[in-house]
């Protein structure tokens, strides 16, 4: 097999060869001296047709490990037991997960009368503080900030239903309009 996985095709004079795709020189030599001997005898045509069952066997090779992988990517079993862990720590993630949430849930079902009064005594101490602002606990902000945080909230409306238009027209056919015709 090759650095890919694929079974070499070797005639049995042929050198194998080893530590990547340099042969030694003494072994170029003579694996040039043998593909010339081993071509001498054959016409054109033969030695086409051996260069083409060649590569029409590497490209089965090939096809058949292509058909492997697909067969292994879409094999549940396989991949669970090649991520194992990745799912296991998934599994363990939303178990605490959901019992962290279901204790905070928990917990504020029990204490909610302590938490509604604490929002209660926080909106007094609003109001004491400052009585124009009841229903609010955000600050008012000077004009010119209040103008420009308009203006960008009205131009990036504006740019999205822009981009929005542009890409539903893209997406809808248009209408081919016929040319007039001409009496």
């Amino acid at each position: 097999m090759n650095e890919r996985g694929h079974q070499e095709q070797r005639t049995e004079g042929q050198p194998r060869k080893e530590g990547g795709d340099q042969l030694p020189r003494s072994l170029e030599r003579a694996h040039a001296d043998e593909g010339t001997h081993i071509t001498q005898g054959l016409n054109a045509r033969e030695q086409v047709e051996r260069t083409a069952d060649r590569i029409r066997g590497e490209l089965l090779l090939t096809l058949e490990e292509l058909d492997r992988r697909r067969d292994r990517a879409l094999d549940v079993r396989f991949q669970a037991t090649k991520h194992r862990d990745l799912i296991i720590g998934a599994a363990l993630t939303a178990a605490v997960l959901t019992g962290v949430s279901v204790g905070v849930a928990i917990w504020r079902a029990r204490h909610r009368e302590k938490i509604l009064a604490r929002h209660r005594v926080k909106a007094l101490r609003r109001a004491w503080q400052h009585p124009d602002r009841l229903a609010s606990s955000a600050e008012e902000r000077p004009l010119p900030i209040e103008l420009g945080r308009k203006l960008v909230l009205i131009f990036s409306t504006t740019l999205a239903s822009a981009v929005a238009k542009s890409a539903v027209r893209g997406l809808v056919p248009r209408k081919q309009s016929r040319p007039a015709e001409q009496e």
